[in-house]
């Protein structure tokens, strides 16, 4: 039974793509600008699936790769570079319009709606980092009880709540409400995010507590195809969020990117057919939005030294992929995701050959390919690089 593993670490951009003007990104390289900052970096074990040999990535050495191992770049189609557009469309969901953003805070209607509906009154409602906002705010939310309301150059609805003012059940419950009232255009948020925290004034923390709550996609996509033929799929971290809990058999909630490649390794150890699909979010919420540009290095060395076990542990029967959703460059201005290319390398089973994949337009390609490999039909956009794989 043929197995596949698609990791997605979020943000790890490789260069600013060709329409990155368009988003005031043309400068923009997360992992490039990580290199050039970090002496003595390196990533054994993703230079060795062909890394530091993809066009554009420099500064890594060409060490020696490993049978089977396959490489290339991929350039996003879909307006946008948020988590949602960057997962859909490498399941084959293209999002031609750009979900609303709101660079001014939320319309007073909007807020006005959500207050009547869920009958607690908002603080904030400002363009604002999520550790900067409770940071400030947080003193004023503890002393009358109100959800901190912000968003971001993305299209998100995020509330932060202390985890003892506002228990979680009721911080989610708060954002059913507002994806409920915010789900058809004009205002169809892309995301509404509950965001709790805990500690005090001068201290607070944001847990790992965090809900996802994504419009849902439309049926056309890899993961609905696999479940409709049969085929498990596996969610790992905010895969599950992200999809509005479609086209999934089994759901795991992890607590950092570490948890994150253990529940892998895990679930590879259970999974007899379909897909592992796993995002680790830390490189973005943890180090890239907050412009950690050493954090987010450790984080990418702590990851692939994970990857080893795991490499370790792959089957004749698997198809690994490694790839990201978007950037999110540290030393980049202000706090946002960058449009960006983004990598992809893998390890084909059976093969003695290694692929160079090149320049690929549009992340759809990793759901045609994963199809074709497990030999299922596929109703999304993208086309196949697998026969190349099969090359013997």
């Amino acid at each position: 039974m043929k197995k596949v593993i698609l990791i997605v670490l979020d943000s790890v951009g490789i260069g600013a793509a060709p329409d990155a003007e368009q988003y005031h990104d043309n400068e923009s390289n997360t992992l490039g600008h990580i290199i050039e900052q970090m002496p003595d970096f390196k990533l054994d074990h993703l230079q060795s699936l062909g890394l530091s040999r993809i066009d554009g990535v420099n500064g890594l050495d060409l060490t020696p790769l490993r049978a089977g191992s396959f490489y290339g770049r991929l350039q996003e189609i879909s307006r946008g570079k948020d988590t949602v557009t960057g997962h859909w469309e490498m399941t084959g969901i293209v999002t031609k319009q750009l979900f609303p953003t709101y660079p001014k805070g939320f319309p007073l209607e909007m807020v006005t709606a959500f207050e009547q509906a869920a009958g607690v009154k908002v603080i904030g409602n400002e363009v604002a980092s999520g550790t900067e906002i409770i940071a400030r705010l947080g003193q004023n939310h503890l002393a009358c009880g109100y959800p901190i309301l912000y968003t971001s150059a993305d299209s998100v609805w995020q509330m932060a709540a202390h985890e003892t003012v506002v228990p979680l059940e009721q911080l989610y419950h708060y954002c059913e409400i507002a994806r409920e009232l915010f789900k058809t255009p004009p205002n169809n948020i892309g995301r509404i995010i509950a965001r709790p925290f805990i500690g005090e004034n001068g201290n607070f923390t944001r847990t790992a507590n965090r809900r996802d709550y994504a419009l849902a996609p439309n049926k056309n996509n890899l993961l609905c195809d696999l479940v409709v033929q049969e085929q498990q799929v596996i969610a790992v971290g905010k895969i599950n969020d992200i999809f509005a809990q479609q086209g999934i058999t089994k759901a795991i909630h992890i607590e950092s990117n570490q948890d994150g490649i253990e529940q892998t390794i895990n679930a590879y150890r259970q999974l007899e057919n379909g897909l592992i699909f796993t995002n680790l979010v830390d490189f973005d919420a943890k180090y890239g939005h907050r412009r950690d540009v050493m954090g987010y290095a450790q984080a990418l060395m702590d990851f692939d030294e994970g990857l080893s076990e795991l490499l370790n542990r792959l089957d004749k029967d698997t198809l690994l992929l490694i790839t990201a959703d978007h950037g999110c460059d540290p030393t980049f201005r202000g706090t946002d995701h960058t449009r960006e290319y983004v990598p992809l390398v893998g390890l084909c089973p059976n093969s003695k050959k290694c692929y160079n994949l090149g320049t690929r337009v549009g992340f759809g390609d990793i759901g045609a390919s994963i199809a074709a490999f497990l030999g299922i039909n596929y109703s999304g956009e993208g086309q196949s690089f697998y026969a190349v794989l099969e090359e013997k």
